[in-house]
């Protein structure tokens, strides 16, 4: 690895491998996303004590070039090195590696329901719940969490789409490209955890109080067509589309790749989605590569 002299100040070293560290909650899909990366070619540790970040990434510097991408899980299995977690990345990264940290989150109520399908116990419960054991967890990766590049939110995600979304992430050579979830979600059950960007469509008149209406969900043609034909509708899409434009060229510089967007009503299930489904077909139209996920809409 070069030395930090021969570098500018926090930037990358193009000759240096590729790292990519995963951390995150139990249960929210850490070891498939190791197991793709495996798969993809990366070099992989599971488990690493984060103090032998920099000896890793010095060791695989010497093997001429024969690794070059590293995938490591760095996680609350190791508590006694996570307070250290945060200083140790940005001291590596001004020796000029390329790293980057992905947080893998999901809602609690999807990590309760995983632990008791495949009847495991929390490695932080100890004697107590599941969700103690959550709530532990996240306390200890604050400081992880705060500084990774990406989050990415598994609650609605199956295996196989968890193992899709890191093959194109990191594998598939689609690294170049910004991705961006849009996801409509109801106030009422709470903001999305993995949310960059909150706008709130409250503003517009809710399809809920015409009866007509009030039991299809934003997907349908008749709701849809109410809500996009309100003339504040038409207004919100130009200036969300203008910002995201704006934005989107703007964060991939800073070396983000992914994008979250959330765009929220009452309770999920009528303005939000369309909003949702029409501003995804907007940025599809310009060419970014987009995710739509209707949190709430089957929410009675």
């Amino acid at each position: 690895m070069s030395s930090p002299e021969s570098l500018e100040h926090g930037a990358a070293d193009p000759g240096a491998p590729r790292v990519v560290i995963l951390t995150g909650v139990s249960g929210s899909g850490k070891t498939t996303a190791l197991r793709t990366l495996e798969d993809g070619g990366y070099y992989c540790v599971d488990n690493l004590p984060i103090v032998f970040l920099e000896k890793l990434i010095e060791l695989s510097s010497r093997t001429a070039g024969e690794v070059s991408r590293i995938a490591v899980v760095v996680d609350a299995r190791e508590p006694q090195f996570l307070d250290q977690a945060p200083q140790i990345i940005d001291e590596v990264r001004r020796s000029g590696a390329r790293v980057e940290v992905v947080f893998l989150d999901a809602a609690d109520d999807a990590l309760v329901r995983r632990y008791s399908e495949t009847r495991r116990r929390h490695p932080l419960a100890g004697s107590g719940t599941v969700e103690a054991g959550i709530a532990a967890e996240r306390r200890q990766l604050e400081g992880l969490r705060a500084v990774a590049q990406e989050v990415i939110d598994s609650s609605a995600l199956t295996v196989h789409e968890l193992r899709r979304l890191f093959h194109a992430r990191f594998v598939g050579g689609e690294v170049a490209r910004m991705g961006v979830t849009v996801i409509s979600f109801g106030f009422r059950y709470g903001l999305p955890i993995s949310a960059d960007l909150v706008l709130d469509v409250r503003f517009l008149p809710n399809p809920y109080f015409i009866p007509e209406l009030k039991p299809y969900s934003g997907m349908d043609p008749r709701v849809s067509a109410f809500v996009l034909g309100q003339r504040d509708a038409g207004a919100f899409l130009d200036r969300a589309d203008e910002l995201l434009q704006f934005l989107l060229p703007r964060y991939r510089a800073e070396g983000k790749s992914y994008l979250t967007v959330a765009l929220g009503c009452t309770g999920g299930r009528h303005r939000s989605v369309a909003i949702a489904a029409a501003l995804a077909r907007r940025l599809r139209a310009g060419g970014t590569d987009v995710r739509l996920w209707h949190r709430d809409a089957e929410r009675e």
